[in-house]
């Protein structure tokens, strides 16, 4: 019993209940921070970027097998080296084909392997057949063939 028991001389704030001078220089606490929360007009920050590939697979249904191809560097020649791999997304309406281009989101888990969600690519706009139509107007000569000739 005597074990338990503090002389008078050491009293803590928590024994007696009275505040202690440490309290009083501890730093203040705030309830707002400033960088507690990002403004509202800035959209969440995702950390995995979508990736675009191409569909190699849909026979599954709501599944396809999208091809991915990345350029890495080999570990002993430093030159970029195509790097291909496989991921199985999740469509929803069976909308692609073997071929089509899409991107994929990262989403939860929908299955064992399926954590992504096909998403049509935004169509780019193919230059080659632009420069065919001005190299043919460019390029005419006008000289008729030998069968297009009048004997």
């Amino acid at each position: 019993m005597w074990l338990l028991q503090l002389p008078p001389k050491l009293s803590t704030p928590f024994l007696n209940g009275t505040t202690s001078p440490l309290t009083l220089l501890s730093k203040p606490t705030t309830t707002t921070s400033p960088l507690s929360s990002p403004p509202s007009f800035l959209p969440p920050i995702k950390a995995m970027k979508s990736l675009q590939g191409k569909v190699v697979c849909s026979t599954n249904d709501k599944t396809v097998a999208v091809e991915v191809v990345r350029l890495a560097p080999h570990p002993k020649y430093k030159r970029r080296v195509r790097k291909k791999k496989k991921y199985q997304a999740h469509d929803p309406d069976n909308q692609f084909k073997v071929g089509d281009v899409v991107l994929l989101q990262k989403s939860r888990p929908i299955s064992k392997t399926k954590t992504f969600i096909a998403v049509a690519a935004p169509s780019r706009p193919s230059n080659k057949k632009v420069a065919v139509e001005d190299q043919d107007q460019e390029g005419e000569l006008s000289i008729p063939l030998e069968s297009q000739q009048e004997p």
